[in-house]
């Protein structure tokens, strides 16, 4: 049996937070594709469908909610997105998750909670 690595899509502004959460998720076995906003992101996600999505509410060209949104119209429901916010951000959280989040994580992420939603998240859908 052919096993292949769970893929994911990072979007995420903040630089330092973006390396960190892409070499983690590598480290964890996962194949990561990264994005630096919004735009970047919809580009990923038009070449190719990922197992996970997780982006940032509040990124350059395109927010998180667009990005949900992108996932949801154009690729199907059955890709998970989970939300990375900042404090404050409660509205666009609860809007996220009407529209279909699969969870989000309150910034700054612990790598240890992420891997383990993530892990979850995966799990459910891939099995």
């Amino acid at each position: 049996m052919n096993y292949k690595s769970p893929s994911i899509v990072i979007a995420e502004d903040e630089a330092l937070t973006l390396k960190m959460l892409t070499y983690r998720l590598q480290k964890e076995g996962f194949e990561v594709r990264s994005a630096s906003d919004g735009k970047q992101a919809l580009a990923l996600l038009s070449e190719s469908t990922p197992d996970l999505v997780l982006t940032d509410l509040l990124m350059p060209h395109h927010t998180g909610i667009e990005v949900l949104t992108y996932v949801k119209e154009q690729l199907g429901n059955d890709i998970p997105v989970i939300i990375l916010s900042g404090l404050g951000q409660e509205a666009s959280v609860a809007e996220a998750m009407r529209l279909g989040a699969a969870g989000y994580l309150e910034k700054p992420v612990n790598p240890n909670d992420l891997i383990r939603i993530i892990r979850k998240i995966v799990q459910e859908v891939l099995s």
